[in-house]
């Protein structure tokens, strides 16, 4: 797929509103809510007002009863729709109680999960924007993804995703803005799994750089790029150092949203890794493919640079995004080496896996040249950090106000980032007996932690800076499960995307 065709590609279905259903229409796919008491009651239908007549209603519940429904999230039934209904079937998806409904997310994965049963369906309308508009159309988009590009009519499914969404809800000025909001947000979300999922033989460091001056030029950024000869020149010594044990040379990317009316400025630093075999340090071989998703953080923070300008935030905001591929050669950097990173720092490579922060760092470095007042990088950095909080919860690290800042942010929209700690004894175990630092302590505690504390060295004092680490959460090796499928799952976008909006409401 060349650059152009991966940038016009389709990510998701067509989203609307609607006020009725029409006969055209597949499937209705309506809400259940559960008790908040007794076992013994039944789910409630959410549905709006004047859709269904009480004896249409009373058919739907008398067969979601005899199929045992509870209402509980994740929960799906299907059953055929009533002759007074001018669809097919009805859907019915659990959202929990409503207690659990005022947690927006919870009305996002009951969307996605019944967007995942969909497939082979037509045209599906939804009651469930009746709670909200904005969260059930990211559900839907997202649930609905697919990435088969690769797939040829051996293996393609037959069976498509709907094409179409209608939201059951008035066609007001403000559900219409949080409808257009959501189709943006979840667009930007796909175009990161559409990266992440796209295998290292198609996605090296020259080609991510190509797809994201494509994407960045056509959403209105400016886009700089550094090729290996540049960053040579310009003492890049991280970027240089990891990439030198491959054939496909590095790049620096740079991505620039100008804000129109204000000063504010926030940084955005993206791990690129396109693909990690560990280096001389080599990986177990077991479960090493999942390394295509090394460039987890460059994909979110690309397409946040993008949703940026998209949605116009007032606020600058500038994507600096390292990409290499790390690999074992006659010419990769060893166990010992020293190297110089951007802006003068020396560094004693002790492991060649910890090859992202060395990247980073360098990166850190650039934008900091910038002035900004906030600072984000994110990365698949360490494997401490599922060990620690899981695969479905980011890290979140930096100056404490702006990392509690940025990590209430990511549980208020979802994502669950979590705030940790920097505890000041670990930055002892740093210390190199050549250099200005180690790439890694000599123990195994703390590792997220201490990834943390060496990029701390290269972020300048005054900038609020918060570290967020998906190395589980960037990637679902698992079942599929809410608006999440297998593969990419486009985090931390969302929570970028809501934290410049957070600044932007600064002035």
């Amino acid at each position: 797929m060349s650059s152009n065709d991966f940038s016009d590609r389709v990510r998701g279905p067509r989203i609307d509103l609607a006020t009725a259903l029409a006969k055209d229409d597949d499937v209705l796919v309506i809400g259940l809510i559960a008790p908040d008491g007794s076992d013994e009651a039944p789910p409630t239908l959410l549905v709006g007002e004047d859709l269904l007549d009480d004896q249409t209603a009373e058919q739907i519940t008398s067969g979601l009863d005899a199929l045992g429904a509870t209402g509980r999230s994740g929960e799906v039934h299907t059953l055929p729709a009533p002759d007074s209904l001018p669809v097919k079937r009805i859907l019915a998806v659990g959202v929990g109680t409503e207690t659990d409904l005022q947690d927006a997310d919870a009305l996002r994965r009951a969307a996605g999960e019944a967007a995942r049963r969909l497939d082979g369906a037509g045209r599906v309308v939804s009651t469930l924007s009746a709670a909200a508009v904005g969260p059930a159309a990211e559900g839907f988009y997202l649930g609905a993804y697919r990435f088969d590009e690769f797939r040829s009519d051996k293996s393609r499914s037959a069976k498509r995703p709907p094409e179409e969404f209608r939201l059951l809800a008035p066609k007001s000025k403000e559900n219409r803005a949080e409808l257009d909001h959501a189709l943006i947000v979840a667009d930007s979300v796909a175009v990161a799994r559409d990266l992440v999922n796209t295998p290292p033989s198609h996605l090296y460091p020259a080609e991510f750089a190509e797809r994201a001056r494509v994407l960045g030029s056509k959403a209105g950024l400016r886009v700089e790029i550094l090729d290996e000869k540049e960053l040579a020149k310009d003492g890049y010594g991280g970027i240089v150092g990891v990439g030198q044990g491959s054939s496909r040379p590095p790049r620096l990317v740079r991505l620039i949203h100008e804000s129109k009316g204000s000063d504010r400025k926030v940084a955005l630093v993206g791990k690129g890794i396109t693909f990690d075999t560990g280096g001389i340090s080599l990986k177990p071989p077991a479960g090493m493919e999942n390394m295509t998703s090394d460039m987890g953080g460059a994909a979110a923070v690309v397409a946040t640079a993008i949703a940026a300008s998209r949605l116009d935030v007032d606020v600058t905001v500038i994507a600096t995004v390292p990409m290499a591929e790390n690999m074992p050669s006659g010419t990769a950097q060893r166990p010992g080496d020293v190297l110089t990173q951007y802006g003068g720092t020396t560094v004693e490579v002790l492991n060649t896996d910890a090859e992202g922060r060395l990247v980073l760092a360098d990166a850190i470095v650039r934008a900091c040249e910038d002035e900004p007042d906030y600072l984000i990088d994110t990365a698949t950095l360490t494997g401490a950090q599922m060990v620690a909080l899981g695969t479905r919860t980011p890290g979140v690290l930096g100056t404490d106000e702006f990392r509690d800042r940025v990590a209430a942010i990511s549980q208020s929209i979802g994502e669950h980032g979590w705030p940790m700690p920097l505890p000041t004894e670990l930055r002892a175990d740093l210390d190199s007996r050549v250099a200005d630092l180690a790439n890694v302590t000599n123990h195994r505690w703390g590792g997220m932690l201490s990834a943390a504390m060496f990029l701390r060295e290269f972020v300048v004092d005054g900038i609020g800076w918060a570290h967020v680490d998906v190395a589980g959460p960037a990637f679902n090796t698992g079942s599929p499960w809410g608006y999440t499928g297998k593969g990419g799952t486009g985090v931390p976008v969302r929570t970028m995307i809501a934290v410049l909006e957070d600044v932007a409401k600064d002035g």
